[in-house]
């Protein structure tokens, strides 16, 4: 017999509504991550594209379908998107995006060391140091919104007409 309680799903606590000082924390840092990445002359659409990057390794719904949609509003590409988890297989993400999606993968798995230096490597090829500082602002604020998103266990529903 186990003493863990398990709590059905239904009964979760939406962190961010519970605690909303907290939560506004939170969106006040990822919008000034946002407001550094645009100083870098890191673009809407790259900063997506980290946002659905790092969501697929955590694998949240919710900011995938949120990030989705934000990432097609900026003028992403379905082919783009469709192999974003294959990224490096691909020769259509310039050096500079991956750059950047090598930054957010070794933040979304910060124990990984040999990730992370092969990460700066190719980011101090090519990025300054305001855009790795940046992206890796934009890529801790997008992991933090996973895990509020997953522990609340945010829902995804189909979208009307389907």
């Amino acid at each position: 017999m186990s003493d863990v309680t398990v709590v059905p799903t239904d009964r979760r606590v939406f962190i961010d509504k519970q605690s909303p000082q907290a939560y506004k924390a939170l969106l006040a840092a990822a919008e000034a991550a946002r407001e550094a990445a645009a100083e870098a002359g890191l673009d809407r659409r790259l900063i997506e594209l980290v946002n659905l990057r790092v969501s697929q390794i955590n694998g949240c719904a919710y900011c995938l379908h949120v990030h989705t949609r934000a990432a097609i509003r900026e003028g992403e590409t379905t082919q783009r998107l469709g192999v974003l988890p294959a990224w490096r297989d691909t020769e259509v993400f310039s050096d500079r995006e991956r750059a950047v999606l090598g930054l957010a993968e070794a933040t979304t798995a910060p124990a990984d060391a040999a990730l992370q230096d092969a990460a700066y490597a190719l980011a101090r090829e090519v990025l300054s140091d305001e855009e790795i500082s940046a992206a890796v602002w934009v890529a801790i604020t997008i992991n933090s919104f996973n895990r509020v998103s997953i522990l609340s266990k945010h829902p995804v529903r189909p979208a009307p007409g389907r």
